[in-house]
């Protein structure tokens, strides 16, 4: 009878130690009914990029990289049942698939398509919804006032609207839309080039942590916010990380292309805790951006440094 309870004893303590679900992204104990997934992290050209005849290219072309796509952020609201989709891009076909098979939806569409801006990488793949292709019916798509206008005046994407492929949501900078009751979403004006529409980034808000996603912004010294404490006032930052440094496009005007480039932004970011830093993922990575091999020397010193460097279809919980 002594030896039972022995044995009993032991098999209870190891189930009270036995640990919670891990987040495969952070680390953290598994607490959220919201997902957020990582579908890209390339720049808008893509990689391998049109026309590069350089060494980050070359075996590209004739090998390809199935997780070099274009940057996209999914999010799942799996108690509600609803997914959403961050930018519309030329790989969207593939990520829509993706996001999909995280909600474990019988639906091929999401519940909304978020756009930030009208620059190739972040809207063209609204071209997929069209007649041509998947013929959608009235597929949410929530973009701020000039980027709606955009949409429903020039051709072919007035024809979306038109034939009800797509039901423009608009959105209003710092209002907050309530997209489920674990789930909302705040879009806030960035400068940038805005040829055609506004730019805006992304707070991301579910049950318990938040994420603020920047894919494209000009510099961090021209926003009237302050990045430092955004990146304090959330959990996880997806910023933008076009660029490592000047020399890597010593063949262009940065100033028809400005971005922060990467040892800009962490020396900006070199005072924040070890925690703050943590928060940080840069992404919307250039072709010709090292941080894409992670064997570079460039890649090493952002992960020393106690950044982090977005990867294809990483997990995170909100």
């Amino acid at each position: 009878m002594k030896n039972c309870l022995i044995i009993l004893a032991i098999f209870l303590a190891s189930c009270s130690n036995t640990s919670p679900e891990k987040d495969n992204a952070t680390g953290q104990p598994e607490q959220s009914s919201v997902s957020l997934y990582v579908l890209g992290t390339v720049q808008d050209g893509g990689s391998p990029h049109i026309g590069c005849q350089k060494s980050c290219c070359a075996e590209l072309f004739d090998n390809p990289d199935p997780n070099r796509k274009v940057v996209s952020l999914g999010v799942v609201d799996h108690k509600n049942n609803k997914s959403y989709l961050f930018e519309a891009t030329p790989d969207m076909t593939s990520q829509l698939k993706l996001l999909k098979n995280h909600a474990k939806n019988t639906e091929e569409t999401p519940d909304g398509i978020f756009l930030t801006h009208a620059h190739i990488g972040h809207y063209t793949g609204l071209m997929y919804l069209g007649r041509e292709a998947l013929g959608g019916k009235n597929i949410p798509v929530y973009a701020m006032p000039r980027m709606k206008t955009f949409l429903e005046t020039n051709g072919p994407w007035e024809q979306l609207v038109q034939l009800n492929n797509i039901d423009i949501q608009p959105i209003q900078n710092e209002t907050k839309t309530q997209l489920t009751p674990n789930l909302s979403v705040i879009p806030f004006t960035v400068p940038h080039r805005d040829e055609y529409s506004e730019t805006v980034g992304y707070k991301i808000i579910g049950p318990n942590r938040s994420a603020l996603f920047i894919p494209d912004i000009d510099k961090w010294s021209k926003w009237e916010k302050d990045i430092v404490k955004e990146i304090e006032d959330v959990d996880f930052a997806f910023l933008d990380a076009t660029f490592f440094d000047g020399p890597e496009i010593n063949t262009r005007n940065i100033g028809e292309i400005p971005h922060p480039f990467v040892i800009e932004s962490m020396e900006l970011f070199q005072n924040l805790s070890k925690v703050d830093k943590s928060k940080i993922h840069f992404i919307h990575f250039n072709h010709t951006n090292a941080l894409l091999d992670k064997n570079s020397s460039s890649y090493k010193e952002v992960v020393a440094k106690g950044f982090n460097v977005s990867e294809f279809n990483e997990q995170f919980s909100l």
